[in-house]
């Protein structure tokens, strides 16, 4: 939900990260428009809870299927407002379908409670909150909208979904797709806009049941405030600065992937760039991050020989160059030098624990490397940040990895690997990395209230209570 007041805040300019070239001018939604959008939303949302769960699981595997026909577009229009590679942006529109055809597995599955009671039956129910605003981020504009609109639309909600200023044209092309699929008018609405106007107005709507943000730490604190004042609950995702965990025993070339700090040129919240290697090991990782990085080929999106691709947009890149000066010592790759947002893998290798580098988020394709002594420093180190979103620990023992897995503070932890998150396993994380969890088997309960009901077979009134007060 960016602050910064636009040049013109009645468009949206869509560029080609890795051309600069502009892709489309959209419409800039303000806040009237979101209380338009709000109140369509407030009506459809009625028709939608009181349908057949059965009716509403259909609805969404349709429009699954009529995503899964759409993939290929989907993908390309990915590549251009976003700059993704060609081979992740067709996995990407995958993953939006799965996501749909998970959630739609639970609107029928969303069951309450019998709890026993005396004097009585007590029974809970799960009910949709109303309408749902997600605020969605630019690094995977597709997968990330979906992890709260999908839940949220299978468990009886409407949503509105303002996606970021950057990568609006994925959005907007779903909510027709899910038109053509016979989702009912105005259940899923996309309202592109600046933070500043469009997503200020979304949090800030009294209609708005509940919001899902996805995002900066810093913007999420001021969503969060801003939700406070109503009571409405708020999930969120924020930043990452996660911990790669190499003891000695490692299988090095797993370990040291490059790709695990370097998949979407780093713009990752769950990024390993903070490269831990025990210290027997270090000249070693140093080696062989040497040849890797090098070797990382940077370039045309489209080619599927590509490997990484640019930076969203020059607000970006500064950033980024603003953590690497040019004399620091690192390990360094190549990147295009013409048009687009380009700026080689690098690895920072004689940078402090405490430096900057080493604890804020860069989001960009930087990493850390820094040395430990034993599972003591390790875990000392790991844990040395504001951040608990995600990271990886490498060892043959059995022992150690559970040790280190208990010790570490962060919300998604792998062994012997860097994956951190599938769509059937919560994701979310610790400290200021976010409040919540999305995905996996709960995920639509978080878009439910708890209705509790208690249902008296007492034939006649009570002379004594059994129950407490009624309050």
């Amino acid at each position: 939900m960016s602050t910064a007041p636009p040049t013109d805040p009645t468009t949206l300019t869509v560029l080609n990260p890795a051309t600069e070239d502009v892709v489309a001018t959209v419409p800039a939604a303000d806040a009237g428009d979101v209380d338009r959008a709000v109140r369509r939303a407030v009506e459809a949302q009625r028709g939608w809870a009181a349908a057949a769960p059965a009716d509403r699981a259909r609805l969404l595997r349709r429009f699954a299927d009529t995503v899964d026909r759409h993939a290929e577009e989907l993908a390309q229009l990915e590549v251009r407002e976003a700059g993704h590679l060609i081979g992740n942006a067709r996995w990407e529109a995958g993953n939006v379908r799965d996501l749909l055809l998970y959630a739609a597995g639970g609107a029928e599955r969303l069951n309450g409670a019998q709890i026993p009671a005396p004097g009585g039956w007590n029974v809970t129910f799960h009910e949709p909150l109303g309408v749902v605003g997600v605020i969605a981020p630019w690094n995977f504009p597709m997968p990330i909208a979906a992890w709260g609109t999908a839940p949220a639309l299978a468990a009886g909600n409407a949503v509105v979904l303002k996606p970021a200023e950057t990568t609006p044209l994925t959005a907007l092309r779903l909510a027709e797709l899910a038109l053509d699929a016979g989702l009912p008018e105005h259940l899923f609405q996309v309202l592109p806009g600046y933070g500043a106007h469009a997503g200020r107005a979304l949090v800030d709507h009294p209609d708005v049941a509940k919001v899902v943000f996805t995002g900066s730490t810093r913007t999420g604190r001021d969503v969060m405030r801003r939700c406070a004042e109503q009571a409405k609950p708020v999930t969120l995702e924020l930043g990452g600065k996660s911990p790669n965990i190499v003891f000695a025993d490692a299988d090095l070339t797993r370990a040291l992937d490059p790709f695990s700090f370097l998949d979407n040129s780093g713009q990752d919240c769950c990024a390993r760039t903070r490269v831990l290697v025990q210290e027997s090991v270090y000249e070693e990782a140093v080696a062989y991050l040497t040849d890797a990085i090098g070797a990382v080929v940077v370039g045309d999106p489209l080619d599927e020989k590509t490997q990484m691709g640019p930076l969203i947009s020059r607000q970006q890149l500064d950033r980024v160059r603003h953590f690497v000066s040019g004399d620091a010592p690192a390990i360094r790759g190549s990147a295009p030098t013409g048009p687009g947002f380009w700026f080689p893998p690098t690895v920072l290798t004689g940078e402090a624990p405490d430096g900057r580098a080493a604890v804020e988020e860069i989001f960009g394709p930087v990493a850390v490397l820094l040395p430990f002594s034993d599972e003591a420093d390790a875990i000392r180190l790991a844990n040395d940040t504001p951040y608990g979103l995600s990271g990886s620990i490498w060892t043959r023992d059995l022992g150690r990895a559970l040790r280190m897995s208990g010790a570490v503070r962060a919300g998604n932890l792998s062994v012997n690997s860097h994956s951190s998150v599938r769509y059937w396993t919560p994701f979310g994380g610790y400290k200021q990395s976010g409040l919540g969890r999305e995905l996996g088997p709960d995920a639509l309960t978080a878009f439910t209230e708890t209705k509790n009901v208690f249902i008296s077979t007492e034939s006649t009134e009570r002379t004594e209570s059994t129950e407490g007060p009624a309050q």
